[in-house]
């Protein structure tokens, strides 16, 4: 397939966004861009949720690390089950009975204004650079295969996506990204379904057929019992609980889309509806993942780990079918960054500049929410033309492991609000938010001096709630 042909096929998508993100963007307001007029389809949100809950990066590391864990992300995605279930019967009828616009302003209303700007700077900042290195890791994949045989360069390239996305969401915000996001989850699966269509067909194979060839290569693995290991069932088991619970019901690019739905009801069937296809979609990455393990060998393919799919995709796949990979890819891409960006223009206005406290015009706040956005879109170039400058593997899986860190502070000042009835010393929050998150980099950093063979992994996440937790009843005092 020609680098032209993909190229080709990149620039008919983006216009096919422009036309859904025109039609669904007349007569759009600020309360479209912000929580969509409360008139988003339940369906279309938790379908387009899809495609916004994974990445570019989950589209090539799901399937790429079944040679190394097997099966085992099923013990995370059981997690994942039972925090969108709290998140459904805990946090949307919170979020719905205060009619919160932002999800922060829960914190102000609980715990004092210090805290709530203390969570919804730690969501900018977690969202800011865990998007922008996920747009970095896919945009370098698109650069690497398409473009560099074109001449084009990297910051052009990254010039011209970002632009795209900016259009496309500049004026509907939520409104149109309900929709994007939607086509661009149907792309994602349609990729996901054909590519593994081709590789049963390829080695015929059918599905119990393939489970029992994946079992004999160790592929099927599921259940580590050592305590130790940092995938042993129960920490995974929690990592994932405690994932979502943190990185979807308190984070306000996915709370947005929720609350954009008119009832608590139809909310909450979105979500559970979310839950059922993205248990099925991730359980077919692993075992597409197990497909690309099992052909690799039989075709000469010696690459493994994020390079696997692409390798076989590129190397024997028909021509029609890489253009399938790429629509999946672009459309695990593009509903992270879109997301991100709305979310964080939605949230410096609101939540940093006040623009509903303040007696603005709707006109006036809508030039805002315009500065905001485009401020956000030359952020998010900087720093991936940072990333490409290090050009580092392991400093970008470093920025989104610290990424994670950043959400603790967030799942203990919501943890306390919830759980407790104590009031806060509210000027002395901000350093406890900080200082969870330093101790934890602290506590990664020296594991094995601190616990010997025992290695913490995901729930990290959890540990940080915790010091959260306990520093904010530590300046806590009754009511």
């Amino acid at each position: 397939m020609s680098a032209v042909s993909l190229f080709c096929l990149v620039s008919a998508y983006f216009a096919l966004l422009l036309i859904v993100a025109w039609r669904t963007s007349r007569n759009a307001n600020n309360d479209s861009f912000f929580i969509g007029n409360k008139s988003s389809n339940w369906m279309l949100v938790a379908f387009g949720m899809v495609g916004t809950t994974m990445s570019g990066v989950t589209f090539i590391s799901v399937p790429g690390a079944v040679g190394r864990d097997g099966f085992g992300y099923l013990q995370v995605i059981l997690g994942y089950v039972l925090g969108y279930i709290a998140v459904t019967f805990i946090l949307l009828p919170l979020y719905y009975r205060l009619k919160l616009t932002s999800i922060y302003t829960y914190l102000e209303q609980r715990l004092g204004p210090r805290s709530y700007q203390s969570g919804a700077a730690f969501f900018i900042i977690s969202r800011l650079l865990s998007a922008s290195a996920r747009l970095y890791l896919v945009v370098n994949i698109l650069q690497l295969t398409i473009l560099d045989s074109m001449g084009l360069p990297f910051w052009l390239t990254t010039v011209v996506i970002l632009a795209m996305i900016l259009l496309y969401t500049y004026e509907g915000g939520v409104k149109t990204i309900v929709w994007t996001d939607t086509l661009q989850t149907t792309g994602m699966v349609l990729g996901l379904v054909i590519c593994t269509g081709w590789l049963l067909h390829a080695m015929d194979l059918g599905p119990l057929n393939s489970i029992a060839q994946m079992q004999a290569h160790g592929l099927t693995r599921v259940v580590t019992s050592a305590v130790d290991s940092p995938a042993y069932f129960w920490k995974q088991l929690l990592a994932g609980f405690f994932i979502v619970l943190a990185m979807t019901g308190m984070d306000q690019e996915t709370m947005q889309k929720n609350i954009s739905v008119k009832t608590l009801r139809d909310s909450q069937k979105n979500m559970l509806l979310l839950t059922a296809v993205l248990t099925a979609v991730l359980v077919l990455f692993m075992y597409l993942g197990g497909l690309l393990y099992l052909y690799a060998p039989t075709a000469g393919v010696t690459a493994s780990g994020d390079k696997l799919f692409p390798a076989v995709v590129m190397g024997h796949m028909p021509a029609a079918l890489q253009l399938i990979f790429f629509i999946g890819l672009i459309s695990a891409l593009f509903p992270s960054a879109d997301g991100a960006m709305t979310a964080l223009t939605s949230s410096f206005s609101i939540d940093i500049l006040g623009v509903q406290r303040r007696d603005m015009s709707e006109a006036a706040m809508k030039r805002l929410r315009h500065h905001v956005h485009l401020a956000f879109c030359a952020i998010f170039l900087a720093l991936v033309l940072v990333f490409k400058w290090i050009d580092n593997a392991s400093m970008v899986g470093l920025v989104l492991k610290l990424t994670g860190y950043t959400y603790g502070p967030l799942l203990g000042l919501f943890a306390f609000g919830i759980l407790t009835r104590r009031e806060v010393r509210d000027r002395w929050v901000p350093g406890v938010a900080l200082a969870g998150p330093v101790l934890c980099y602290v506590i990664d950093f020296n594991q094995q001096s601190l616990f010997g063979s025992y290695r913490i992994g995901l729930e990290l996440l959890i540990l940080n709630g915790l010091l959260v937790f306990a520093g904010l009843l530590v300046i806590s005092k009754k009511r």
